[in-house]
């Protein structure tokens, strides 16, 4: 038995109920399996073993009180997984969905995502299973309050510096932000996605909707073509889609369609983003609300958004929302390329298909990682107690994103796989923090 299927066979025996985690080592380990094999010394030092294990779980009761003054108690969840190259980085979640196979998934992911930026930022993630909708600013402001009083104890500049992520934007920041200054007495970067105000950073907000676009268009070049003229479909109406839009039309792209949680809309002529903006970011609506300004648009309950013919699909809602049979929808349709903005959005069988039939795809830890680079600029200009102007973070992101693609497509063809980005991004991930593990020894 091989090295990776070993390794594999045991974590199965160990973590078998935790599926979306068993699911991202698989997919990663599977690939860098021409790196394993060429090199007999990880096995000699237990590497995948030390890697597939985080260095630190907590799990936490979250107690907060309700508007009607009804205790409720929320789990909260903070995996410390590597910080061979940097302190630990990544996001908290606040979503019914969230569990610690989900957070596990993310913060693994979030390893080699981290290390192709090329920035010194370890792996972690966190959440909690609370769900923000539907609560007031006040019960909002009690949860992040109750969940930054444990969560302080094990987070600093220089050890963890959590972000946002589903559930958790500017507002919860806030909140979490406040906490934490409060208890500890001091003002430093121990948090990214912060307020203008005090220590975030511009072009933050649109980094990881924007960086999908910019990794896009790099893989496009390859082939000497590029975004215009493209019919551009997107999951979702976040940050991540939003953007990713509003990019996808500054470079002369026409996206076609948007989701959300309860359904899709489609509109031939070209979304009207400003719409969208008004009715997701300002209004906190559904997408349903387009259809009553746009009447020549479709607005479609449940899933279906694949089914639309396009030349550029990007997933950018959640975990698994793409599966084999939207890909194979996708495929008939004439798509052309599939590039992930969210994390793990497309089953194993879906990437297996898209590339038998010689799909372009881009993983999302490389094509996303746009987010979580700009989320480093800002612990740099905490750090150096200055901030950039839009433009020069915007060209850091931009240049950060070439470089991903760049580091990508060399390590697949450099192991016998051009073209193969979901090859070259576990690869050229995985190379720089296996080398710092081995380098700082069995810890």
């Amino acid at each position: 038995m091989s090295y990776v299927d070993s390794v594999l066979e045991e974590l199965i025996k160990k973590d078998a109920p935790q599926k979306e985690f068993i699911q991202a080592v698989t997919e990663v380990l599977n690939s860098i399996r021409p790196v394993i094999d060429s090199n007999s010394h990880f096995k000699e030092m237990g590497l995948l073993e030390r890697i597939v294990e985080p260095e630190r779980v907590l799990m936490f009761r979250v107690p907060w009180m309700d508007d009607n003054k009804k205790v409720r108690v929320n789990r909260g969840f903070r995996v410390q997984f590597n910080s061979a190259i940097g302190p630990y980085k990544g996001g908290l979640r606040f979503h019914p969905s969230v569990n610690l196979s989900i957070i596990k998934f993310l913060g693994f992911e979030q390893i080699f995502k981290n290390s192709l930026t090329g920035m010194p930022i370890g792996g972690g993630k966190g959440g909690a299973d609370f769900d923000p909708k539907g609560k007031s600013d006040h019960e909002i402001m009690v949860f992040c309050q109750s969940f930054m009083t444990e969560l302080f104890h094990h987070i600093g500049p220089d050890t963890d510096v959590p972000a946002g992520d589903i559930g958790v934007g500017s507002r919860e920041i806030g909140y979490l932000y406040g906490q934490y200054k409060r208890l500890t007495n001091r003002f430093h970067g121990v948090l990214t996605g912060k307020g203008l105000t005090y220590g975030g950073s511009l072009a933050r907000t649109q980094a990881t909707g924007y960086g999908v676009i910019y990794f896009a268009e790099e893989m496009l070049k390859i082939k000497n073509d590029s975004i215009k003229n493209k019919k551009i479909i997107i999951s979702g109406s976040g940050n991540v889609a939003i953007y990713a839009a509003e990019k996808a039309a500054a470079l002369d792209g026409k996206v076609i369609a948007l989701s959300d949680s309860t359904g899709w809309i489609y509109d031939k002529e070209g979304i009207d983003l400003e719409t969208v903006k008004k009715i997701k970011l300002v209004n906190h609506s559904r997408l349903r609300d387009y259809i009553s300004i746009h009447k020549n648009a479709e607005y479609h309950r449940g899933k279906g958004i694949w089914s639309i013919p396009c030349d550029i699909a990007l997933p950018c809602a959640t975990q698994n929302e793409l599966d084999a049979k939207d890909a194979s929808n996708l495929i008939k349709n004439g798509v052309k390329m599939v590039v992930e903005g969210a994390n793990m959005p497309i089953t194993i069988e879906a990437i297996q298909l898209l590339q038998s039939e010689g799909i372009l795809y881009a993983p999302g830890k490389a094509a996303n990682a746009g987010g979580v680079a700009t989320s480093a600029l800002e612990m740099s200009q905490n750090s150096i107690r200055t901030s950039w102007t839009f433009y020069e973070v915007d060209t850091r992101l931009r240049h950060i994103m070439s470089s991903i693609h760049e580091h990508t497509y060399d390590a697949a063809e450099a192991y016998g796989h051009k073209g193969n980005y979901l090859v070259g991004a576990n690869i050229a991930g995985f190379l720089k923090v296996a080398e710092a593990m081995m380098e700082q020894g069995i810890v």
